[in-house]
């Protein structure tokens, strides 16, 4: 349903559009899913077993909301703004080829600035501010339509605003974003960067332009995507990660749902569920994985509330304003099943108890929605990093590859720096820090001269750090994989693969997850393995009893995003440098 945040006005009329068959209000603001969510029109691509898919990931990383608009092959609704006349129809499993009109190859150009930085939420808009300041020549690519990447989304442009009515968050994301603008660097927005050969060889595209950046230094600050946890149901249309939920509500003013379940692992949960009853929709619980309020978690409240006593007072307020609200908080617990139709989407949720390992146990509970938000955490996006080499470790505590760098993100690379949630899911305050951080650093060795970043950078650097060690004690759980799936729950959601044909490709010696891709094509789809690779992962571990590391996952590599054909073949003749 359509709400209003405080300080966000209505947007213009944008017509109607024609979806399955039936009329959709569109207004000026709208994405095609955001308008099919408002309108409760849940279903979008077909699947394998009869049913829909529809909006998953809400940033571009899942395709699970592939739509056909008058009858192409296919975009993705959470990404195309929605316009008045569309026909917008289910994406079907095999798109007949004649749906994917011949594309013209774009024109290609070469971009050799001091600095690329691929990424333009907090860290990489902190650092591209920074080094812009020192009289660089930057390069800021995002393959969104505007700036603030996941944590500081802003209202469409469509919205009337009374800036002074806006929330703490869409204020400082404005602010942050209007430095970079007014700093001279140049922006690139909806340009997807699709691989990085070398540090000044990096390619990106468009839909209009072809780019080869070659810069002096690389700083990747490509953030995170959000923690896949198959339960059976999971793939319901109206079921979608936390992030989904807040993308839909802060950007484009739309709830998931009229009667919302929060569920999963972490404060963002507790921030959306707050800002959700808010807004007026009926949130009929939050469960929470970890168990927050045990008395023997004080130590890491207090130690969050010295670090940060402004985000701590923000998590307060949200707890006591939910608590107002009559919202139920189930803690230790976690959403064990969905139940509904394959088509129109989920309508059940059912919720136990987990033991010390993660799996469930105890009676079920039942709440009845029409959409279930799960968020369990983040997986950095560090497919670029990999790629070029730098070494990365295995985090046990946070079940996931993190790259080893310094304190300004400087890897084992030293002319790439990884920054933010790309490096390790630290929070957007720290990434922001150390964004700064990471500026002063790459200034420093571009002008060959000895020192360090500032201290008061260092200094906030290292508080919001100790904050999220602290936050991590609080909401410390299990970093669950498969333990609520059955032999049956489907993991990889592309390729429909299941938990038991993934285990099927373990068997016989086979021990890599390269082997058991070519088996079963798990990790073959448009999301490339980084929703169903953590839970292969994992269940490659303790098939063979060797621990996660650096080579058991999916290997990177181009394009680390899915690209059209006529951007990677035959390229034409690269024209003159423009930077």
């Amino acid at each position: 349903m359509r709400v209003h945040l405080p300080g966000v006005g209505p947007a213009d009329d944008g017509g109607e559009m024609s979806v399955h068959g039936e009329t959709v209000p569109v207004t000026a603001s709208d994405t095609i899913a955001s308008a099919m969510v408002a309108a409760g029109s849940r279903g979008m691509r077909d699947d394998e077993s009869a049913g829909r898919r529809g909006v998953w990931c809400g940033m571009g990383v899942c395709h699970e909301c592939t739509v056909s608009v008058d009858g192409d092959g296919g975009v993705l609704a959470c990404m195309t703004p929605a316009a008045d006349g569309m026909d917008v129809r289910a994406q079907p499993v095999r798109p007949p080829l004649d749906a994917f009109v011949e594309v013209e190859s774009t024109p290609q150009s070469e971009l050799t600035p001091d600095v690329l930085v691929v990424g333009g939420g907090p860290s990489g808009l902190a650092a591209t501010a920074e080094l812009a300041r020192q009289g660089l020549d930057v390069v800021l690519v995002d393959d969104r339509s505007s700036l603030g990447g996941q944590y500081y989304k802003q209202p469409s442009k469509a919205f009337s605003l009374d800036e002074q009515r806006l929330d703490a968050q869409f204020r400082a994301g404005r602010a942050l974003v209007a430095e970079v603008q007014a700093s001279g660097a140049t922006i690139l927005l909806g340009t997807t960067v699709w691989a990085a050969f070398d540090t000044d060889h990096v390619v990106a595209r468009s839909d209009g332009q072809r780019w080869v950046i070659r810069p002096r230094r690389l700083v990747i600050a490509t953030g995170a995507y959000e923690r896949g946890v198959p339960v059976p149901g999971w793939t319901l249309p109206g079921v979608m990660t936390t992030g989904a939920g807040q993308s839909l509500l802060r950007s484009y003013q739309v709830t998931a749902g009229s009667r919302i379940l929060v569920a999963g692992n972490g404060p963002l949960n507790i921030q959306l569920a707050y800002e959700l009853a808010r807004s007026g929709a009926e949130v009929v619980g939050l469960v929470e994985l970890g168990r927050i309020m045990q008395p023997t978690r004080g130590g890491a409240v207090a130690a969050m509330a010295v670090a940060s006593p402004g985000l701590m007072r923000d998590g307060m307020r949200y707890l006591a304003s939910l608590v107002r609200r009559r919202v139920p908080l189930v803690t230790g617990s976690a959403v064990a099943a969905l139940e509904g139709d394959p088509v129109d989407g989920v309508r059940r949720a059912v919720v136990r108890r987990l033991d010390r390992d993660g799996r469930p146990t105890g009676r079920e509970r039942t709440f009845d929605v029409d959409a279930v938000c799960l968020g369990y955490g983040f997986v950095p996006s560090n497919d670029l990093a990999r790629s070029l080499g730098c070494e990365h470790v295995f985090d046990a505590d946070r079940g996931a590859l993190v790259t080893r760098t310094d304190d300004s993100g400087r890897t084992s690379r030293p002319d790439v720096w990884v920054i933010g949630d790309s490096a390790r899911v630290q929070g957007a305050k720290f990434a922001q820090a150390q964004g700064r951080l990471a500026g002063s650093a790459v200034a420093l060795d571009l002008s060959g001269a000895d020192g360090r970043p500032p201290a008061a950078d260092r200094r906030r650097a290292a508080r919001h750090l100790r904050f999220q060690d602290a936050m991590l004690r609080l909401f410390g759980a299990p970093v669950l994989t498969d333990e609520l799936a059955a032999d049956d729950t489907v993991v990889c959601r592309c390729e429909n693969i299941t938990l038991g044909e993934m285990a099927a490709g373990l068997e016989d010696g086979v021990t890599s997850a390269g082997a058991v891709k070519r088996l079963t094509r798990v990790g073959m789809g448009k999301c490339q393995g980084r929703y169903c690779g953590p839970v292969l992962s994992a269940l490659g571990a303790r098939t063979t009893g060797r621990p996660a590391g650096e080579r058991t996952g999916f290997a990177p590599q181009a394009p680390v995003k899915p690209v059209r054909l006529v951007d990677v073949a035959n390229p034409p003749e690269t024209s003159s440098p423009v930077g």
